[in-house]
């Protein structure tokens, strides 16, 4: 409930307070006084889009806060998941600089304008000549009547549930298209995992390979060359050995002569030691070196695998090559990881869908029992409001596809006059009839549904006489369940108010206000009867003022 409203430095108001309580308050006023404007400021409050342009004053700021009163309300729910903090009576507030930007808070701390939006359309509805339009919205008219059977919880659920839905189908779809992206992609990727895993790649192969080639393909070249080199050292009748052997013992024969001798003597001996283990090693290895040509064939075929493979996928090295490999495993694996998400999503998915089938099916049926109960209703009230031809339909059809509203297609249908058929509420209404039709909606709902406020801009529009007593009397039994303010010009329904407020413009050092007061008795007589009047207020109009003032109290 809305318990305060304050306005600073706001089109034509510089520094305004308003008080409000529970029950029906009017707000009166010359045309182009400012009721407008008071409501445009709550609606900024509330969460609308602003600019510059709502500065009275350019160089300083706008300041709007609403005190509120939200206790037992269930609203604990909203600051816990949005991390406020709760207390009964909260304040909300906007602030708009010179530039037009705009920062709002919740109980002091700033939020985003979407969650004030989001907390504003749970605390006050705006009841404007624009929104009776939305009578005709078949997602208005669904929940009116959700709101009527009291299955605002289970369409919340439902409505949560179908989000997720959406959101699964919507993710599904992405996933569907990136596999038909890659589907071609995959099938050569398949076929280049394959081709590298029978290579059967090896980190270090490559140097062995081709040392290995490069030996068998000199095989023949190596072997001649050990042996003649054999042949050379120990194998000839003048053999190396044989020649080192003599020149040994021809120093050995004279070494006592020259001491020096005998260290040359000991070299060659060391010298042909070492000659002859050469010679042995070379005939072991000649004796190894054979030709292959299977071997070179097979090393040559692999040697060509390997180059082909590293041109291929632009590999200098083996380890390139192997790493290659492994990106290319996670990109297949990958895949298969997809088709597995999207046959899981699958599922979850028709596991929502029959889950979402029977929430649907069961708030199907609780709307048809209301339809006939909620149509005698709507046609009792308009009788009462002057259109006592009324006729009022709802026609309620079960679609094949479900929405986020159900698996219903509603029409409200509607003729004023006897003998005339029914049509779209649309095409069959005028701007009086489409206002009154509204407020007995919002007036059979209003007993039902936890908002908090409820604001009329001028639903008098198309009404007078006997007709506006009646609709006075509809809102102040609304103001009984809930808090409701009327914007108005009628004086019937300006004397059914709890309390009443007074709009006026005033000039101050020639600059034209706005400013708002609470009316005490007399100056509520005397309002009510300005309103009866033209131009001058006769004794006949306070007479009426005040019998319109005695029929409130005696109700």
């Amino acid at each position: 409930m809305l318990l305060k409203l304050s306005i600073k430095n706001y089109i034509l108001i510089h520094d305004l307070e308003i008080d409000f309580s529970d029950g029906f308050s009017v707000i009166t006023g010359e045309t182009g006084a400012g009721k407008s404007i008071l409501l445009g400021a709550l609606s900024l409050t509330l969460g609308q889009r602003a600019d510059s342009g709502v500065l009275l004053d350019k160089s300083s700021k706008c300041i709007l806060e609403g005190l509120f009163m939200i206790k037992g309300y269930g609203l604990e729910s909203f600051f816990v998941s949005h991390e406020l903090d709760y207390e009964d009576n909260m304040i909300l507030r906007r602030e708009i600089n010179q530039g037009g930007k705009s920062r709002a808070f919740i109980n002091d701390t700033p939020v985003n304008l979407n969650i004030l939006k989001d907390l504003g359309d749970k605390l006050v509805n705006v009841h404007s000549q624009n929104s009776i339009t939305t009578l005709n919205d078949s997602g208005f008219q669904l929940a009116v009547l959700d709101s009527y059977a009291g299955s605002e919880s289970a369409v919340s659920s439902y409505r949560a549930l179908y989000s997720h839905f959406s959101d699964i189908n919507q993710h599904l779809a992405e996933l569907v298209e990136q596999e038909s992206k890659i589907t071609g992609e995959m099938d050569y990727f398949r076929f280049l995992l394959d081709e590298l895993n029978m290579a059967q790649l090896k980190p270090e192969e490559l140097p062995e390979i081709e040392e290995n080639l490069e030996f068998l393909t000199h095989a023949e070249e190596i072997r001649n060359s050990l042996y003649r080199a054999g042949q050379l050292i120990s194998g000839s009748d003048d053999n190396i050995l044989a020649q080192l052997s003599e020149v040994g013992h021809a120093i050995k024969g004279v070494e006592k002569y020259k001491p020096e001798l005998k260290d040359l003597s000991e070299r060659l001996s060391s010298n042909y030691i070492d000659l002859k283990d050469i010679s042995n090693d070379l005939n072991s290895i000649g004796e190894q070196v054979s030709v292959d040509p299977e071997m070179i064939e097979f090393l040559s075929q692999r040697l060509d695998l390997l180059y082909r493979l590293m041109k291929k996928h632009q590999a200098v090295t083996i380890e390139q090559l192997i790493r290659t490999k492994i990106e290319i495993e996670k990109k297949v694996a990958d895949e298969a990881g997809l088709e597995e998400q999207i046959e899981n999503l699958k599922k979850e998915i028709s596991v929502l869908q029959d889950q979402l089938l029977v929430m649907a099916g069961a708030i199907s049926i609780k709307r048809q029992q209301t339809v006939s109960s909620f149509e005698n209703e709507v046609v009792g009230i308009l009788g009462k409001l002057g259109i006592p031809m009324a006729r009022f339909k709802i026609e309620l059809l079960q679609t094949d596809s479900m929405s986020k509203d159900g698996i219903d297609k509603v029409r409200f249908l509607f003729t004023a006059n006897k003998g005339i058929e029914l049509r779209e509420i649309s095409n069959a209404a005028s701007g009086g009839e489409l206002s009154r039709i509204m407020l007995a909606i919002k007036s059979m709902i209003s007993q039902k549904n936890l908002l908090p406020t409820i604001i009329f801009d001028e639903i008098d529009n198309g009404v007078s006489g006997e007709v506006a007593g009646k609709v006075g009397s509809i809102l102040k039994r609304m103001g009984e369940h809930m808090q409701v303010v009327a914007i108005t010009h009628l004086p019937q329904i300006a004397a059914r108010g709890d309390r009443h407020y007074w709009v006026y413009k005033s000039e101050k050092n020639q600059t034209t206000y706005t400013y708002i007061k609470q009316l005490d008795e007399n100056e509520r007589l005397g309002e009510i009867a300005k309103m009866l009047s033209n131009e001058t207020v006769t004794d006949s109009a306070v007479l009426t003022a005040q019998a319109l003032l005695n029929s409130n109290i005696n109700r």
